[in-house]
């Protein structure tokens, strides 16, 4: 075991692989137990899950772990991530656990963490638990080992406080939602949600057998949600990832609005209100520079991070700033909750919706994103773009023939083991042939 075990947002890997096999799984508690266990008296931590079938097998060894190490353990069974989040604090936990890899298939499973206040935790933290993982954890005696039990009625707590997050008196009454569930953690909360607040629901993907997570439905398959909002005439679609702390929408014409574009609807809202602080949000080097221009329109600062929305939490939390969020559909508002939190982000939009008695599509019409492609790269059949002194020139030298008129990133993913060119440039063709020449310096060349 060498290095950092954490990539962008947690522990991450196939199911019966490392790190996610049952081995490395049991001594990540040992050591995540006797990191942050120190100087705690009784230490509690409480784990939620997805719906993937190999959850049962993490949550046995994560809790045959923190037990060992004199933990007690409260299971909370399949929920979202924020939920996760926000009962870590409700519930004065030590540490949050959720088992899941979030947007990827059923096949991959992942290990998140938070902090007693609800946070990712610290990036010094996870690099004390990587290192304690190549050490022998000292066990408790036997009159000390922890006990687990499992919580009730986690899902009633966090439906309560996410409909406080909006005003009392507004109601869904009239509106038609697909929501897409992804077959994922929220396939019971969202649409229990939505009927409460008086809409009427198409559920779509929300049958999960284990398996079927994220397979043709939700945030990265939402081809399904877009089809059904035009076959039942609905007003908009909601679309959720696994884990439920991703979210992106469609109008009632069928077009996808991406993070970019509720970053842009919301932060236009609050300003209206007097509510988003400092009159800036945080979004990743991902984000479309047509969001960038449009926020500079209507007064809103910008301010991007690396990709990670632990990355776009830390800098929100540091300059005290209460809007966030990546492309993908991870939003963090952070006046309601400390995590990406699709479900609180769908009643936001839900309400600038009802409160402007607009169309989805009017609502989202905001800007039209410059021509933006990312292409997935094998990370075996790439050149070394970060020492490679021959690559690294080539590559800036492309930069720079696009300054002011498209932007160029590259990067390592931290959840798959591919490189991620990002291009993007105002005029189409252009945008094709940088990425052709991209990935001409980027590709080994094959004999």
């Amino acid at each position: 075991m060498e290095g950092n075990i954490f990539g962008t947002d947690g522990i991450r890997g196939r199911t019966n692989t490392y790190p996610i096999d049952p081995e490395t799984i049991l001594k990540i508690a040992l050591s995540t137990g006797h990191v942050i266990g120190k100087g705690i008296n009784f230490p509690k931590v409480i784990i939620g899950k997805d719906t993937r079938r190999s959850g049962y097998m993490v949550e046995n060894a994560l809790t045959a772990g923190f037990i060992s190490m004199g933990w007690e353990v409260n299971l909370l069974g399949p929920l979202p991530t924020p939920a996760v989040s926000f009962l870590t604090k409700s519930l004065r936990a030590d540490l949050g656990i959720m088992i899941s890899a979030s947007h990827n298939p059923y096949e991959d499973n992942g290990i998140k963490f938070f902090d007693k206040d609800g946070l990712k935790i610290d990036t010094k933290i996870e690099e004390e638990i990587s290192k304690e993982i190549r050490n022998k954890s000292p066990l408790v005696i036997p009159s000390d080992l922890g006990k687990a039990s499992r919580i009730n009625d986690v899902l009633g707590r966090y439906t309560e406080f996410a409909k406080i997050t909006i005003p009392s008196n507004l109601s869904l009454g009239g509106i038609r939602i697909v929501a897409d569930c992804a077959n994922g953690a929220a396939y019971k909360i969202l649409p229990q949600i939505l009927r409460e607040l008086g809409a009427e629901v198409v559920s779509i993907g929300v049958a999960p057998d284990g398996f079927n997570i994220n397979k043709e439905c939700g945030s990265t398959k939402p081809e399904k949600a877009q089809k059904a909002v035009l076959e039942n005439s609905a007003d908009i679609g909601i679309c959720l990832d696994g884990d439920a702390d991703r979210v992106l929408f469609i109008d009632e014409q069928g077009k996808l609005a991406n993070g970019d574009i509720v970053i842009g609807l919301l932060a236009e809202a609050w300003v209206n209100k007097n509510s988003l602080n400092k009159n800036t949000v945080v979004a990743t080097v991902m984000s479309n520079l047509a969001l960038e221009l449009y926020l500079e329109k209507i007064g809103v600062s910008l301010i991007r991070t690396q990709v990670g929305d632990k990355n776009v939490s830390k800098c929100m939390k540091r300059q005290r700033l209460n809007l966030g969020g990546e492309q993908s559909g991870h939003m963090i508002l952070s006046d309601y909750s400390n995590a990406g939190d699709g479900l609180i982000t769908s009643l936001q939009v839900l309400s600038v919706l009802v409160e402007n008695k607009k169309k989805a599509s009017q609502l989202f019409n905001l800007f039209e994103p410059f021509p933006q492609t990312v292409v997935n790269i094998d990370a075996h059949e790439c050149n070394d773009f970060e020492k490679n002194e021959q690559t690294k020139n080539r590559l800036e030298d492309v930069r720079r023939s696009v300054t002011g008129k498209g932007r160029i990133l590259i990067r390592r993913s931290g959840t798959e083991n591919v490189i991620r060119l990002m291009v993007e440039h105002r005029e189409k063709n252009k945008l094709e042939e940088t990425i052709a020449t991209c990935l001409s310096i980027l590709k080994k060349t094959k004999f």
